[in-house]
């Protein structure tokens, strides 16, 4: 592995990989005959064999050498998948498996080239590819939530949300490649911690950022360290690149819950004054930060059974969290704590006050399109399935009572779900 020393952050990361395109035999049978004798050859060799084998395989062509070191039936129910990569359905997890955990490399080599930005842009295959492994090793994956399959899904969302017909057609190629690099990177190098933890045990990050948008600075920091290492777009003019790592900080500093009603109210005051204007690329960022915001929390709007697991995941990191500030004798994060903080109550929470308010201004600027009302629909199903198991298991805690009281924490969250 090589070391690398990420942006402005001060992070030192150690990154270990082999990138599977590339035939070394090949590479070095003709290095050793002499027939190669510059580095720049080599480069060029390099290149064309990882977008040969990459390209066969994004036109459904099977690869001789299986990519990921996979059988031809995982691959072929993966490029199966890919086909179907705009609906709303789709199986991240299912996915992840089929690619040997490689869910997020895969898909973004898959959407760049369906969206042309491959061509656009005049990427080359294989810093690309070097660039997106280096985005999905930086996630942790000992992380129930925030990981790198995870980042696919909002990936995943937000190509989505790209092709929704008020937006897309007054997308740009910039627009959308922004789009994308931002929900693939937006969490990256997530620590399972939340910003308040980071703050109360002095964490240098905390410090660094004077603890404001603490994980979301450091994340688009990683981000544009990884792209000047990469020099994914150092063919492109400075100012371009520029602009870029700058827009994708604004994508990313969204993500910030607590920015929330700050981005519902502008959001309702646009659609209320009718006065958006999507020729305008301010406007256009606008709803590409509110798009992103989406496909970060839409797990609630994603079928049970895919939207039960992320619940579950996400709950499980803030229970690590709170073990871990009880371990050091510090206060139990609000949602942290395991015996009083239930999964159905965490959710139902989430669902009333952050995601619906959020995904029925989303449903107002798209219209009534199908996707909108499918997850608008999702959402309503599985709040009442949430609220059907917190009531089972409050009835179950009366039955276990002997006094037959409700604690005091229970009956107020009984209060807070039925009140209207």
């Amino acid at each position: 592995g090589d070391a690398r020393v990420r942006g402005q952050t001060g992070v030192v990361s150690e990154r270990r990989g082999s990138y599977p395109f590339i035939d070394f035999r090949l590479l070095n049978n003709t290095t050793l005959s002499g027939e190669i004798g510059t580095k720049k050859k080599v480069k060029r060799l390099l290149s064309f064999q990882r977008y040969f084998h990459a390209s066969r395989l994004l036109r459904g062509i099977v690869p001789q050498a299986s990519l990921y070191l996979l059988d031809e039936d995982y691959l072929g129910q993966a490029r199966h998948m890919l086909s179907k990569v705009g609906m709303w359905d789709f199986d991240i997890f299912l996915f992840d498996r089929l690619t040997n955990g490689n869910s997020l490399v895969t898909l973004l080599c898959h959407l760049f080239n369906v969206h042309g930005l491959i061509h656009h842009f005049q990427l080359d295959m294989v810093t690309l590819h070097r660039f997106f492994v280096m985005v999905q090793e930086d996630y942790h994956s000992q992380n129930p939530y925030h990981n790198a399959v995870h980042a696919a899904d909002v990936t995943q969302a937000m190509h989505c949300y790209l092709r929704e017909p008020k937006l897309a057609s007054f997308l740009t190629p910039s627009d959308i490649m922004l789009g994308l690099l931002a929900a693939a990177a937006h969490d990256v190098d997530h620590p399972g911690v939340n910003q308040p933890f980071l703050i109360k045990t002095k964490h240098h990050l905390a410090s660094l950022y004077q603890n404001v948008s603490v994980l979301e600075n450091h994340h688009w920091r990683s981000t544009i360290g990884m792209l000047r290492e990469s020099r994914l777009l150092a063919h492109l003019p400075k100012e371009v690149t520029q602009d870029i790592e700058q827009q994708l900080g604004s994508l990313i500093l969204a993500t910030d819950i607590n920015r929330q009603n700050e981005f519902l109210i502008r959001l309702k005051s646009h659609l209320d004054n009718q006065d958006l204007r999507l020729e305008d690329a301010q406007d256009r960022h606008f709803m590409l930060q509110i798009a992103l915001k989406c496909a970060d929390i839409c797990n609630p709007c994603r079928v049970w059974d895919l939207s039960k697991q992320w619940s579950e995941r996400v709950c499980e990191e803030f229970y690590r969290q709170g073990d871990l500030e009880q371990k050091f004798e510090l206060e139990i994060s609000p949602l942290c704590n395991q015996q009083k903080d239930t999964i159905p109550s965490i959710q139902i929470g989430f669902m009333t006050y952050i995601v619906e308010p959020l995904f029925e201004r989303w449903a107002q600027f798209t219209g009534d399109t199908p996707l909108s009302e499918n997850m608008l629909n999702h959402l309503r199903r599985n709040k009442a399935k949430w609220r059907s198991l917190l009531h089972k298991q409050h009835s179950s805690s009366r039955s276990n009572d002997h006094s037959g009281q409700v604690t005091g924490s229970q009956e107020q969250t009984l209060n807070e779900e039925e009140t209207p």
